[in-house]
C-alpha cells in the first residue's frame, strides 16, 4: 500500500498532540504498542513499543506502517534496536506528514504540524528520562535534503534533546555529505556508533542549501 497525501496537512483537520493522545476505538494492544494518533490518518506522531530502554529512531516522515503491520524499514529499525541491546523502539519522524514517497510531501512547512510535532518528541523525552537518558539514532539518509525545513525541524529536536542530556547515534556508513544511513538496508547485526557532530552536520546543509538557492537566483 502506498500513501499520497490527499491534501496538505493545513487542511486534513490535524488534531493537537494532547488531544491525539485521547484514546480511541482502534483495535490493538495497548499494552504493548504506542502510537499517537492512535487510528491511520494523514499524519503520525509516534508508533512503537512500550518497554523500560527503548531505542529512538528517527527518520524523515511517516509512511503507512501502523501497530502490528510495519512496514520494511520499521521491520529493520526494531531488529537493529534489540541487535544493541534495547528491549524497545519508538518511530519518531523529523515531520509527521504521511507519504511513502518523500516527493509528496507538502513543500512548506506547516508550523503547527510542527509545533504539535515537537511536542510529542518532549512526550517522547520524558518518557524515556523515567528509567535513563534517551538515545536518538539519526536514521533519514540523503532524504533530508529534500525539503529546504527538514534540516531546521532536526535542530529544533537537537535543543529539546540537550534539555534531556539525549546521546545521538548513527548506524552504517555515513554519506559523503555526512547523511547518516537509512535503516532499510542496513544488516540485522549493525551497530550504533557516535552521532557527536549533529549539529554542524546540520548547520552544513543549511548553508549548501543557500548557498544553491543564491546560484540558482544568479
Amino acid at each position: 500500500m502506498r500513501h499520497i497525501p490527499a491534501s496538505d496537512t493545513f487542511h486534513a483537520g490535524v488534531l493537537s498532540f494532547e488531544e491525539a493522545l485521547l484514546p480511541g476505538a482502534s483495535d490493538y494492544d495497548r499494552e504493548r504498542w504506542i502510537y499517537v494518533p492512535d487510528h491511520y490518518s494523514e499524519y503520525r506522531y509516534i508508533l512503537g513499543t512500550r518497554g523500560s530502554h527503548p531505542l529512538v529512531c528517527i527518520g524523515i516522515n511517516p509512511s503507512t506502517a501502523v501497530p502490528d503491520r510495519l512496514d520494511n524499514t520499521l521491520k529493520s529499525a526494531q531488529r537493529i534496536a534489540l541487535f544493541n541491546g534495547y528491549d524497545s523502539f519508538i518511530m519518531f519522524n523529523v515531520y509527521a506528514q504521511r507519504a511513502t514517497d518523500p516527493d509528496d510531501m507538502e513543500k512548506t512547512m506547516n508550523p503547527y504540524l510542527h509545533a504539535e510535532n515537537m511536542k510529542a518528541f518532549t512526550w517522547i523525552m520524558d518518557y524515556i528520562s523515567r528509567s535513563g537518558k534517551p538515545d536518538l539514532w539519526a536514521a533519514w539518509g540523503a532524504v533530508i535534503e529534500k525539503r529546504d525545513y527538514l534540516s531546521r525541524c532536526v535542530l529544533d529536536m537537537a535543543e529539546i534533546g540537550n534539555r534531556y542530556g539525549a546521546s545521538w547515534f548513527t548506524a552504517g556508513p555515513r554519506s559523503k555529505a555526512g547523511h547518516p544511513h537509512h535503516p532499510l538496508y542496513l544488516k540485522s547485526d549493525s551497530r550504533l556508533d557516535p552521532f557527536p557532530d549533529l549539529t554542524e552536520y546540520l548547520q552544513a546543509i543549511g548553508q549548501e542549501k543557500q548557498r544553491n538557492h543564491r546560484s540558482k537566483r544568479i
